[in-house]
């Protein structure tokens, strides 16, 4: 498992009919050696790429590669990119890049790849995912962590490859919806620079000494389970208590990936089951002891970046809607017409409190939606902050109001990045962090 070399990675970064770019320095355009260097528009036309700027326009067949003549003082701009898709903080931004830009043409569309190695798109991930600010040990946890889900994700690509595989993540019948978001849509590169993946912006985010120094030391690192990388996942917040991986995305159980109370072991000891509706009721509308139960604005600020800051009250949270207005929302998302509202009730929880299959019904219609993040996308109009929540059903001032009491932000499986922060900030190695959230798992260095 060890003496391999650094592999290479591909990161689809923006999609558009025209993406304007900048060359800072000079690259060589595709085989024929041309130097080129300023800013351009590539735009898919009837033939294939065209490179526009106010001197003319190139053709490039259906894609080209620009390399940089020197990695480290060469770089590319990618204007107007959108970060955070379909959720509460999207907005657009240039952002910068080391390494190979790619662009790939398809069906009337512009794709702009980076190709550079694993350990430089590591720093960025790490400053791009979190602040650059946080504990070292923290850092080196989470450098670990993105390698593993990198290199599973690649792996699992050659094997589904290998064995000719479609890969189904939506299942729809009259009566009910089952989805899951993974790895559908990206045929052309590893992975994506949005949360779909990892959050990956190039050195537009600014990294620190920390975090080179992070992702040096633990060069090469990951976690394994026997024989296998990792599936390393995470998420912001998992609300006191992380979920199965089985619950959120594909039906597939991994050992390490198990519920864990994100306390220290005495706290643990007080473990209930959350798949029981009424103990999830008592633990969401509860205050429950947690590493990630924290106010501490220090803290915070290491784990969540300026546009994250804006999100508060991720440990519990609530959310009331209408009736109309839920109803309108639901269609809106789903494009189904249920008529009005009149219940939402859970039918399957996870191990977190988790809702993986939900009941929606009303006066036309009744229908079963799951899992986690499809639940999430159809009650806002971006995305529920998690699926672990209660449903109150009340009446006020001649209307009827929908409280959604909930616990946590994102899906809760593996590494709880703001638990994992106040693990670090008080006095955990990374070594502790990684093996509390992915039970049974050890630290291997693979190149």
């Amino acid at each position: 498992m060890t003496g391999k070399r650094e592999p290479e990675i591909s990161v689809g970064i923006v999609t558009g009919r025209g993406l304007t770019f900048t060359l800072n320095g000079d690259f060589k355009a595709g085989d024929n050696g041309r130097i080129l260097t300023g800013s351009y528009t590539a735009v898919a036309g009837a033939d294939g790429l065209l490179l526009k700027n106010e001197t003319g326009s190139v053709r490039a067949g259906d894609e080209i590669t620009f390399t940089p003549s020197d990695f480290r003082s060469c770089s590319f701009t990618l204007h107007a990119v959108t970060i955070g898709v379909n959720f509460h903080w999207q907005r657009n931004e240039d952002q910068t890049f080391r390494g190979n830009l790619k662009f790939i043409m398809h069906s009337g569309q512009v794709t702009a790849v980076n190709i550079l190695p694993v350990e430089e798109y590591l720093v960025s991930v790490i400053s791009s995912e979190m602040s650059a600010t946080s504990s070292s040990e923290l850092l080196r946890a989470h450098s670990v962590i993105s390698r593993s889900w990198l290199l599973a994700q690649m792996d699992k690509t050659l094997q589904l490859s290998d064995a000719g595989e479609k890969y189904c993540t939506s299942f729809v019948t009259d009566g009910e919806i089952t989805r899951w978001y993974d790895r559908e849509d990206h045929r052309d590169y590893d992975v994506c620079a949005d949360d779909h993946c990892q959050r990956y912006q190039g050195i537009t985010r600014a990294s620190t000494d920390a975090v080179e120094e992070a992702v040096r030391n633990t060069a090469g690192e990951v976690l394994m389970y026997g024989d296998f990388i990792c599936d390393a996942r995470y998420s912001k917040c998992c609300g006191g208590a992380t979920e199965l991986f089985e619950n959120v995305w594909e039906p597939v159980s991994h050992a390490y990936l198990r519920k864990v109370i994100d306390a220290s072991g005495a706290v643990q000891k007080h473990d209930s089951d959350l798949t029981d509706e009424k103990n999830a009721v008592e633990w969401i509308t509860g205050n429950p002891e947690a590493f990630c139960n924290t106010s501490d604005r220090h803290v915070l600020s290491q784990v969540l970046n300026n546009y994250d800051q804006e999100t508060n009250d991720f440990f519990r949270w609530k959310i009331i809607y209408r009736q109309d207005e839920l109803s309108d929302l639901v269609r809106e998302r789903t494009g189904i017409e249920f008529g009005r509202i009149t219940s939402i009730e859970p039918l399957k929880r996870g191990t977190s409190g988790r809702i993986i299959r939900l009941r929606i019904t009303g006066d036309r219609k009744s229908m079963v939606i799951g899992k986690e993040l499809e639940i999430r996308k159809v009650l806002s109009k971006t995305h529920l902050y998690s699926s672990a929540f209660i449903v109150e059903k009340v009446e006020a001032h001649g209307e009827t109001l929908f409280v959604l009491r909930g616990a946590g932000w994102g899906h809760g499986v593996g590494l709880c990045q703001i638990g994992a922060a106040v693990m670090g900030a008080t006095g955990y190695t990374y070594r502790q962090i990684l093996f509390h959230y992915f039970t049974g798992s050890e630290i291997k260095k693979l190149y």
